[in-house]
């Protein structure tokens, strides 16, 4: 049920009319890395707990609309310690909500002989800002994962605050429903500080409610920093 109603969801979204955004941009390419001592991806591990450094690039459109994003991040899944990605999106206004609708392919590098190692992920957010508060509805959908995985609906919803120009917190709550994996339910909570406008530190701690499947699924407390330029 929760699969058939977000896949209709984005489907609505993804057939919406884009709309122009009201503050237009004057797009170009920025460029960002960073590093943390875990890769959470809806709130699991995708390096088995351990550190991971990440890259990516984006070009935006004069107007702010369409952007295009390479990227890359270190991971440990069937054999592959590197996953690259590019992904292709637009970001309208609708009657005050921020939409980012995109489309994601993702190839994991060197991985082991029969591994399925690409996949695509189609991903809709929905955000809100006033004043300091923040909320964005996150949906994300792929038909074959990589790995074993098979189809896989995540919807987040997510709440955050910005307590100064430098200091925010977010809390977030997510759904995992997938073919041959287990299903479950994730969560996290913690604060970014911005250095400058250019860097940023983040702590956050994870957690599921999945038990004794491995460090994948395991809680933990993870710090990263970010650069972009």
């Amino acid at each position: 049920m929760l699969r058939t109603a977000t896949i209709a969801a984005l489907a609505a979204a993804l057939a919406s009319p884009a709309l122009a955004q009201e503050n237009p941009s004057t797009g170009g390419w920025t460029f960002g890395a960073g590093a943390a001592t875990d890769n959470r991806s809806k709130d699991a591990s995708k390096s088995d707990g351990d550190p991971y450094a990440w890259a990516l690039a984006e070009w935006t459109s004069a107007d702010g609309l369409f952007y295009v994003s390479p990227g890359a991040e270190t991971i440990k899944a069937g054999g592959s310690r590197l996953e690259a990605d590019l992904t292709a999106g637009v970001r309208p206004q609708a009657a005050g909500f921020d939409l980012d609708l995109s489309t994601t392919h993702k190839w994991r590098l060197g991985a082991d002989a029969g591994y399925d190692d690409d996949y695509w992920e189609f991903t809709a957010n929905v955000s809100r800002s006033i004043g300091p508060a923040k909320a964005r509805l996150q949906l994300q959908h792929s038909p074959d994962g990589g790995g074993s995985t098979e189809a896989w609906t995540w919807v987040e919803a997510r709440v955050g605050w910005d307590f100064t120009d430098k200091l925010g917190g977010t809390i977030a709550l997510g759904r995992r429903e997938q073919d041959n994996a287990p299903d479950y339910t994730g969560w996290n909570a913690g604060v970014t500080y911005a250095f400058t406008r250019q860097l940023e530190l983040d702590v956050r701690y994870h957690s599921t409610n999945v038990d004794d499947l491995g460090r994948q699924y395991d809680d933990a407390l993870v710090a990263g920093i970010s650069v972009y330029f």
